[in-house]
């Protein structure tokens, strides 16, 4: 891809971001330059990416054809603000921030913008990633395609329509905690009944992971799979049982609920 790369703020999203796309190859990382508020973040992203460090947030935005916002919703407006002037009109911006609208960023600009919201999940760091995304009316197909490859060098791209983008962080990218949760649920049972620490995580994990993977193999919906896995009166319906009984399902809805009322406060002023 012979685009140059920008990133303003490089937390643990971005980096996860930035890794996927460097060791993806899909473009060298002398190309893509990166703005921290600390030297510190700076250094070590050169380090070990092996990406270019920005003298200013300007520099950043005055450079980059795609240009990553990797900052939290409380920051957007004071970037935004200090970068308005420096970003050329080819310039796609891509934000990561949930519950922030399309329109809101073009507002914080004063001007018309290409925009492409997203939300990335932290597997991106293994290349595991899932990502939804939408953009605004500024941004071609082509600008689109461009910023689709990025995300697809670190894992899986749905494109969906704005209106539904405040369901997403609770389904795809918070989601992964839920499941670290339950891994290690799942791993101190191992431990209560006499496996050591490390192997029962392994062996958790691989089960999380393998079955996850059955469901996009397969395409048999996740109840098939469940019930392929009980056998009439064995040990696995008694765990289902149980599950039921404790609410399962329900305080899985329940915390997808509460995220995605959260992300719509973000949103908001």
């Amino acid at each position: 891809m012979n685009k140059k790369i920008g990133f303003i703020g490089c937390g643990k999203m971005a980096q996860a971001m930035i890794a996927g796309i460097v060791r993806s190859e899909l473009i060298a990382p002398d190309k893509i330059i990166v703005s921290s508020r600390t030297n510190e973040t700076l250094e070590h992203a050169a380090m070990k990416y092996g990406v270019r460090p920005a003298q200013t947030n300007q520099q950043a935005a005055r450079e980059a054809d795609i240009l990553f916002l990797g900052i939290t919703p409380d920051l957007h407006r004071t970037i935004i603000e200090e970068i308005k002037e420096s970003i050329q009109e080819h310039t796609v911006i891509v934000t990561i921030a949930a519950g922030l609208s399309t329109s809101k960023i073009v507002e914080l600009f004063s001007k018309n913008v290409k925009v492409v919201r997203s939300m990335p999940n932290t597997p991106s760091l293994a290349g595991a990633g899932m990502s939804a995304l939408c953009a605004n009316e500024w941004v071609t197909s082509g600008e689109l395609d461009a910023v689709m490859e990025l995300f697809q060098s670190f894992g899986k791209v749905e494109v969906i329509s704005e209106a539904l983008m405040d369901a997403i962080p609770a389904i795809s990218g918070s989601s992964p905690a839920y499941v670290y949760m339950m891994i290690e649920a799942m791993a101190d049972g191992g431990v209560k009944q006499g496996l050591k620490r490390d192997q029962a995580y392994r062996l958790a994990a691989q089960a999380v992971y393998g079955a996850a993977k059955m469901v996009l193999d397969t395409n048999l919906h996740p109840g098939i799979l469940k019930d392929q896995v009980c056998s009439p009166g064995g040990a696995t319906i008694e765990a289902v049982s149980a599950l039921e009984k404790e609410g399962f399902r329900s305080a899985i809805l329940h915390a997808m609920e509460s995220c995605t009322d959260k992300v719509k406060d973000l949103g908001k002023d």
